[in-house]
């Protein structure tokens, strides 16, 4: 009797697995499932080419969505993409999108600064100015980021048999494009000028998901062409990003 329970236990398992994976591929056929891995393959950057007037920030709040207090001039809309100044340092420079507008109070989305230890409360006081325009960086042949590693302070107590270590700062984080040489290029063009005047810029990267990610950053372009038999002539452009990205799903 117990041989047959357990064959019997056995069989409906596999069923169930059979069953299981059946209705995993379906789904997965049929969109409901999404995997993890994606390919950047079609993917956009564009480097801000114009900004409205700067607008002050009388007030901000502490919460899961931070709304920010604008002037009364203000002229923001909901999806305008601003970049912030604040008295936070955690916010500052960030380039965020505004999700709702109500009179001078606008919620900026996806920015939680519900924790007062790093968003002292009434301490994110600034201004906000709007992204008008952008100019694609086309004719990108590869891409990579560098920096971003985490450091900490390392020690060991006198009566401790291990050391054990704390998170202090962060290296800074860059991004390096190396693009097909051609000055005529509205992209290039851009590049050379933040290049010249060392002016903050905010830059996008629209996925082929629709995902979108905001850096803030100075951008150098060096404008020596690579000379490699076979090989296509290519500048570097260079962002050195002033906070951390900030990203929406669509």
């Amino acid at each position: 009797m117990r041989e047959l329970l357990l064959s019997l236990k056995l069989f409906f398992l596999s069923v169930a697995e059979i069953a299981h994976a059946r209705l995993f591929n379906f789904m997965a056929r049929q969109g409901m499932i999404l995997t993890a891995i994606s390919l950047p393959n079609g993917a956009l950057v564009a480097i801000a080419a114009s900004y409205g007037a700067s607008k002050a920030m009388s007030a901000i709040s502490n919460a899961t969505e931070a709304v920010a207090t604008l002037e009364a001039s203000h002229a923001v809309v909901p999806t305008d993409i601003l970049e912030v100044t604040s008295g936070w340092s955690r916010l500052t420079d960030k380039v965020v999108r505004a999700k709702a507008v109500s009179t001078n109070d606008v919620t900026l989305e996806g920015i939680d600064t519900s924790l007062t230890s790093i968003y002292p409360a009434l301490g994110g006081t600034g201004s906000v100015r709007e992204i008008l325009t952008w100019t694609q960086l086309s004719q990108i042949l590869t891409s990579n980021s560098s920096g971003g590693e985490q450091q900490f302070l390392e020690y060991q107590l006198l009566e401790a048999d291990a050391k054990k270590r704390i998170p202090t700062f962060k290296n800074p984080a860059g991004l390096a494009f190396s693009i097909a040489d051609d000055p005529t290029l509205a992209g290039y063009i851009l590049a050379s000028a933040a290049n010249d005047d060392r002016l903050r810029r905010a830059v996008k990267i629209t996925l082929p998901s629709g995902a979108v990610l905001f850096y803030n950053a100075y951008i150098s372009l060096n404008k020596t062409p690579s000379l490699t038999v076979n090989e296509i002539m290519a500048v570097e452009v260079t962002l050195s990003l002033l906070a951390e990205p900030v990203r929406y799903a669509s």
